[in-house]
């Protein structure tokens, strides 16, 4: 029997956010910032690193990507963010059928819900707006909000734990995400529960191999799951 949940650290794109690819169009428009054209095998080579690093700090990935230049990593990130901010308001933002009811469910479980990104605030605020999410959670946070290192690290869901203060130990918490960098976060965390969902970049294997606990088809299973196994089943 698995101790009562009390906290739930929920990734945004790809877990409660349809991504539909806005992530890989997004950064188009940053190619141009390092040097990479599309077309190009840079280009190429550059895009298969973000595929490779979905759900990670989006200024990490750029100066991965930028050999170490805080320049043009943070010009290659501006230009990304306002890309896919520009998609968002454009109308090219969904939530993951169910994701909303999901969250709704948990609070009414009596669980604190936490929504955690890879992307800055500005971009995360407008995809909260474009949706009508800005009340739905209990917290919002950013890798800004938890000291800027963002995932694969533990920050953004210890940070949860501390703002919220919403569960006595890192057993009580829950973690759900697409990526194998939501997954190693939540394990590095504690997390009693480390989701994987298919309704994003990583396939089962992937997130069976970072380490995640289950893997669902939907952050929709995910109110039932917990459920599941803190009644034993």
């Amino acid at each position: 029997m698995t101790e009562k949940i009390t906290l739930v650290a929920l990734d945004m794109a790809g877990t409660t956010v349809s991504d539909d690819g806005l992530v890989e169009r997004a950064f188009g428009a940053a190619a141009t910032a390092l040097g990479a054209e599309p077309g190009t095998p840079r280009h190429d080579r550059q895009l298969a690193h973000v595929r490779a690093t979905m759900g990670e700090s989006k200024i990490s990935v750029f100066r991965h990507l930028s050999g170490g230049d805080e320049e043009r990593a943070r010009r290659a990130n501006a230009e990304f963010e306002s890309a896919y901010g520009r998609l968002v308001a454009d109308g090219h933002c969904e939530a993951v059928p169910g994701a909303r009811a999901a969250i709704e469910r948990l609070r009414a479980d009596g669980r604190t819900v936490v929504l955690t990104t890879g992307f800055a605030r500005v971009t995360q605020d407008t995809i909260l707006r474009a949706l009508g999410w800005q009340d739905l959670a209990d917290l919002t946070l950013c890798p800004a909000d938890a000291g800027g290192r963002g995932r694969p690290y533990p920050d953004m869901v210890l940070t949860a734990l501390l703002r919220t203060r919403a569960a006595d130990s890192v057993r009580q918490i829950a973690v759900a995400g697409d990526t194998s960098s939501d997954i190693r976060s939540g394990t590095a965390a504690g997390a009693a529960v480390v989701a994987g969902v298919l309704t994003g970049a990583h396939d089962e294997a992937t997130l069976r191999a970072s380490g995640a606990t289950h893997v669902l088809g939907s952050v929709a299973d995910l109110p039932e799951l917990l459920t599941r196994l803190e009644d034993g089943r």
